[in-house]
């Protein structure tokens, strides 16, 4: 499993670049989320012979982090400083049906796991019986009638002696714990999943707004070459070029503002409500998030302690053992004690005043001798579920180890494209100003001057 590997940590700085492009901040953003994909408890390392994983001591694509504040992680999502983001998580956590789904089946696992524990106890039961006779002797010509009533308190109890009871306990507690972990998987998949909703949502407002503001701009383009063809100093060429160039830009929005009203939608859905129920919340266009200054992510041990879903895989091949160690035990014998008290009397009112007292007590211990192998094959069918669950938690740790380094290096390398772009930007900012003042001077043509823009 899991070994602790160092209690060192350090901490890996995220610089934002000063251009923020919308669709790549929302792609970094995303990255981030992800890393933060845990919940609140550390639970201690499994340790076992079998499904083992190394852990490497560093992340590949970056230093690890230090200080890893796991109380602040169960509410990472308001690192972002957005009100109206921690309001949609907020609603979804309250309102998803699938996390209602998971709480019922948290509701499911601690009945079953009462149930197993009640096999610990005796079993009580009480009993009222009433019988009416009646006799015809046709040698005496005599009827004899006669009726009897009895009450009885009768108990019975399987004696847990070589544990096998307690071990289905034990198998029911690790899979009700197992449940909450999928539980807590659920919410943090449900949080992620809206944050990066509501980042497309206000990445898909960012670009709207560019090309509205581009539209504006290639208007002013097709007024100018209007003027310069009505001076005798542009041709209808460069007029028509302009306006398809407009019509082009026009002919975007469209899907825009379907991206914004499906991103909508989206969150409407994640939250449990019908489509259109957050528009007029999310009616206001607002920034993308911010992304935080810095993100404390952990050695990959400590990280890995902080997912659900490796918790609840740990929690699956304990109770995988314990169904093995129950199924073990079967071959031992079994212990039953039993128990009965009785009154008997000839008239309903005296059964409380009865004319017969009746008591017993039996115990009886058995041992499987000859069950065609049906013990050995469960056992065997145990053993295999607990390799198989054994195999699964090496699955989910190396998922993980892959998930989180592969956002690192998104994070790392959209990072560097955004500071590549920051200085693109500029040139082409400056590069549009330079070719319009040209074009106005007559000294440029006007596809330069629309390329440029």
């Amino acid at each position: 499993m899991l070994s602790p590997l160092s209690n060192t940590r350090t901490a890996m700085p995220i610089t934002p670049a000063p251009f923020r492009s919308p669709a790549l901040l929302a792609n970094t953003l995303a990255a981030a989320a992800f890393l933060t994909l845990c919940s609140c408890a550390a639970p201690e390392a499994r340790k076992g012979n079998d499904g083992q994983v190394t852990v490497p001591e560093t992340w590949k694509a970056g230093p690890s982090a230090g200080n890893l504040d796991t109380a602040s992680l169960q509410r990472w999502w308001e690192k972002f400083n957005d009100p109206v983001l921690n309001g949609l998580v907020a609603d979804g956590l309250a309102g998803s049906t699938d996390l209602r789904s998971a709480l019922s089946r948290i509701e499911e696992s601690r009945a079953r796991q009462g149930l197993e524990k009640s096999g610990l106890l005796p079993t009580l039961s009480a009993g009222l019986s009433a019988q009416n006779s009646r006799n015809d002797n046709r040698r005496t010509n005599k009827t004899t009638e006669g009726e009897s009533y009895r009450g009885s308190l009768d108990a019975s109890w399987e004696v847990d002696l070589f544990g096998r009871q307690k071990l289905a306990v034990s198998a029911a507690a690790a899979e009700l714990a197992q449940t909450r972990e999928n539980f807590h998987a659920a919410q943090v998949s449900l949080a992620a999943e809206i944050v990066q909703t509501y980042v497309s949502l206000r990445a898909a407002e960012a670009q709207l707004a560019v090309v509205e503001r581009s539209l504006a701009l290639r208007g002013e383009t097709v007024q100018l070459t209007q003027w310069r063809e009505q001076a005798g100093q542009g041709g209808a060429l460069d007029t028509q070029q302009s306006v398809s160039s407009l019509e082009q830009a026009r002919a975007s929005i469209p899907s825009h503002r379907q991206n914004v009203s499906e991103a909508r939608n989206r969150l409407a859905l994640l939250s449990g409500r019908t489509p259109g129920a957050l528009d007029s919340a999310l009616a206001s266009p607002a920034p993308v998030p911010v992304l935080p200054a810095d993100l404390a992510i952990g050695i990959p041990a400590e990280t890995l302690r902080q997912r659900p879903d490796v918790r609840a895989a740990e929690h699956a091949i304990e109770a995988a053992a314990a169904r093995t160690g129950a199924a073990r035990k079967q071959r031992l014998p079994s212990l039953n004690l039993s128990g009965s008290i009785g009154l008997e009397a000839v008239k309903a009112g005296r059964l409380f005043d009865p004319e017969t007292t009746l008591s017993s007590i039996a115990g009886s211990l058995s041992a499987p001798i000859f069950d065609a192998g049906r013990i050995r094959q469960n056992i065997l069918i145990q053993n295999e579920v607990e390799k198989q669950t054994l195999i699964a938690y090496e699955s989910v740790v190396l998922t993980a180890l892959s998930e989180v380094e592969n956002a690192l290096t998104a994070l790392q390398r959209t990072s560097e494209r955004l500071a590549a772009l920051a200085l693109a930007t500029n040139a082409a900012r400056e590069a549009a100003r330079l070719a319009d003042l040209t074009y106005q001077a007559g000294q440029t043509d006007i596809l330069t001057v629309l390329d440029a823009q």
